[in-house]
């Protein structure tokens, strides 16, 4: 499974369990694993501690979906998505020289959890994300500025958490709320 680190004794996060039990359903739902299983399966994800256990419940299911994964590239110019578009699992964007702006706050989003992976060389960057998101930017480095980002006082649960990664040499990274 592409999303868990490379430590399998690290303690676990509670959005690897989310994905962990998602990707469970879904192979369930398209008939990979019978119910019993499922059921059997689920307990031992819910009660996991460890990125190894999660990985044993996740033994022989299939891989995750070639849609599930997106990278947008240039090596200039702008990157630039907002409206109604579809948020794949994981994205990656990456871009030698210019500004990228991604826009979430109307952007059809399917997962509990959303990799981010950004792999910047110069210009800014700006991810607006919807009101309810959470925002984890700890594994992210930043070789020149530092990320602007205020989290939201008070969100409501059930929002997806946006979990961005990767590399910014100089530049700047500004995450905001959407206000609406």
């Amino acid at each position: 499974m592409t999303s868990l680190p490379e430590d399998p004794t690290r303690l676990i996060r509670e959005d690897d369990r989310g994905s962990a039990v998602q990707r469970l359903q879904e192979a369930y739902a398209e008939g990979h694993i019978p119910h019993e299983e499922l059921d059997e399966r689920l307990h031992h994800v819910l009660t996991a501690t460890t990125h190894s256990e999660l990985e044993s419940a996740l033994a022989s299911l299939p891989e995750e979906s070639a849609g599930s994964t997106s990278t947008i590239a240039a090596a200039g110019g702008r990157i630039q998505r907002r409206g109604a578009w579809r948020v794949p699992r994981s994205l990656t964007v990456a871009s030698a020289f210019g500004r990228v702006h991604l826009d979430l706050s109307r952007a059809v989003i399917e997962h509990p959890v959303v990799d981010i992976e950004l792999q910047l060389g110069t210009g800014r960057a700006h991810i607006t994300v919807p009101r309810d998101a959470i925002v984890d930017t700890e594994d992210l480095h930043t070789g020149w500025k530092d990320t602007l980002y205020k989290p939201r006082r008070r969100s409501r649960p059930g929002g997806p958490t946006i979990r961005i990664s990767g590399t910014m040499g100089f530049g700047r990274l500004k995450i905001r709320h959407a206000r609406r």
